[in-house]
């Protein structure tokens, strides 16, 4: 780590799952990054780590309290809230303990959050998924990576594909298409959801008007918004920010909000960014300077 940074690394990416199981390594490379935060508050590092989420001691807090904002980030693998579901994917989790640590997360520390679902897990049908991905929101971390599941080569997923009618794409990435609890067509539906996701709640870009799409029911009315974006834009890439920005407006308005209420939040997301001078951008900017630009847009909302 010493070498990479004195070459010039500031950006630093682990993928170890299990990074927050051995605390006496974790504090020890915790410290790395304070001790180069501190020493060059200029020239800041950025560290990235996957945390097992039902497993975060007082020691790992002490030293997760100390980073700045934009300079630290954590993927935390939920997957399933469903005991059954996590049971035949031999994944032991806490639930409760893991929503009260994302809650102090978010509550106590500066650290941006990334947390994930998948859809298409044996035994889960889109009734429990749909209530697992509304606990989440409710918890409030700044990005929900709502992923649809994969046969990894060599995996144990494998041995439930028979009993579940587990059905995925014959080519890489091996996507799933089906299974006995979600059919191909519904399948499709979670697909386009969470692209429309990731380019409205995660790109950090609507961040004042998701909650007037989420009201009380998040997952049953973004879903409502993905059908409909779908049918009148045929397409699930290349949507252009302005294009993309007219129709949650559109849409907020057919769902009975007010027009002048949804210009003015959408133009508060979207206008009000564009309106910036070149100079107070970079300012903005310079805040998180270590930061990678979607996390920025999330900090500055």
């Amino acid at each position: 780590m010493e070498s990479l940074h004195a070459r010039g690394a500031r950006l630093f990416k682990f993928v170890d799952r299990t990074f927050n199981l051995n605390i006496k390594s974790s504090l020890r490379i915790l410290q790395f990054f304070l001790d180069k935060l501190e020493a060059a508050p200029n020239d800041p590092v950025f560290a990235h780590f996957e945390l097992v989420p039902d497993h975060l001691p007082e020691a790992l807090k002490e030293s997760i309290v100390k980073f700045p904002p934009g300079s630290l980030q954590f993927e935390i693998g939920i997957q399933s809230f469903n005991p059954e579901v996590q049971t035949l994917v031999s994944r032991r989790q806490n639930d409760a303990k893991a929503e009260e640590n994302i809650r102090w997360l978010m509550t106590h520390s500066s650290a941006h959050l990334h947390v994930d679902l998948i859809a298409g897990l044996p035994g889960e049908d889109v009734a429990s998924f749909a209530r697992g991905f509304d606990r989440l929101v409710g918890l409030g971390p700044h990005e929900i990576q709502f992923g649809i599941l994969k046969r990894l080569r060599g995996t144990p997923i494998i041995r439930h594909t028979e009993t579940y009618k587990l059905v995925f794409d014959p080519y890489p990435p091996y996507t799933i298409l089906a299974t006995d609890r979600i059919d191909f067509a519904e399948m499709q539906r979670l697909v386009r959801f969470s692209r429309y996701w990731d380019l409205v709640a995660n790109s950090g870009r609507f961040g004042h008007t998701l909650p007037m799409i989420l009201g009380d029911s998040p997952f049953a009315r973004f879903m409502r918004f993905a059908d409909w974006l779908y049918g009148e834009t045929d397409a699930t890439h290349r949507i252009a920010l302005h294009r993309l920005a007219g129709l949650v407006s559109q849409w907020l308005c057919l769902d009975g909000y007010d027009e002048a209420t949804v210009t003015a939040v959408v133009a508060r997301d979207y206008a009000g960014q564009g309106r910036r001078t070149p100079e107070e951008k970079a300012a903005v900017r310079e805040q998180y300077l270590a930061a990678p630009q979607r996390q920025a847009r999330h900090m500055e909302t």
